[in-house]
């Protein structure tokens, strides 16, 4: 797993620079250029999705919930909660047993495309940080991609990568990357004596991800 140490995304460079340029080039909609500028100083946005299924290709979101971090600060009071209406799939009674929303608990939502403008507003430039973020990612990123021409553009920082590199920091040189590391989030949250709320509701667990990453950042800074 890869070190996780620069916590606030890839650090400027003419890489960088370039990568920026030929993406604003291919941006669809100039609207949300925004979400290139410089993001402000030790804030990110935590978030998650809740879908129809498990299938990144053919699944849907039907809820996002996401929160601004400021320092060592979760803002529940700026948050962003909203349901979305699936355009094509039907929940399955799996997921329905996950995260209990049924067919008419989204039938009034946003149309994807909206929320996602909503979302992406509210995100802004801020790196975002999520449990298990790549499956939420790539779902947003089904709907961005029309669009806007281009995926998801800012940095990304998954907590469960962070809790492992703290936990193999504890250990002696010769045992790290040996021993298994239990990365569920009631073992994350119970580890680091935070609050574990009702899982598998958006707007709690990205919650939950934000209260880790503030303490991970500060156990891993060791401040």
């Amino acid at each position: 797993m890869k070190s996780t140490v620069n916590l606030l995304g890839p650090l400027a460079g003419p890489w960088e620079k370039l990568k920026k340029g030929w993406l604003l080039y291919h941006l669809a909609n100039d609207n949300f250029r925004f979400m290139f500028e410089p993001p402000p100083p030790d804030e990110w946005v935590a978030l998650d999705c809740e879908t129809t299924g498990l299938d990144r290709r053919r699944d849907e979101i039907i809820s996002i919930g996401a929160v601004r971090i400021v320092g060592s600060r979760v803002l529940t009071s700026e948050r962003l909660e909203l349901i979305v209406r699936p355009e094509k799939r039907t929940i399955s009674s799996e997921a329905v047993k996950v995260h209990r929303l049924r067919e008419q608990d989204v039938a009034q939502g946003l149309q994807p495309e909206e929320a996602m403008a909503r979302l992406l507003r509210f995100i802004g430039s801020r790196p975002l940080v999520g449990y298990y973020l790549e499956f939420d990612v790539a779902m947003l990123n089904r709907v961005v991609w029309p669009m806007l021409g281009l995926r998801l553009p800012q940095p990304k920082i998954e907590v469960s990568a962070l809790f492992y590199e703290w936990k193999n920091r504890r250990l002696p040189a010769h045992e790290r990357g040996n021993r298994n590391v239990d990365l569920s989030f009631a073992a994350v949250m119970g580890e680091l004596e935070l609050p574990l709320r009702e899982a598998h509701d958006a707007m709690n667990d990205a919650v939950m991800a934000a209260l880790a990453f503030v303490k991970l950042r500060r156990l891993l800074s060791g401040t």
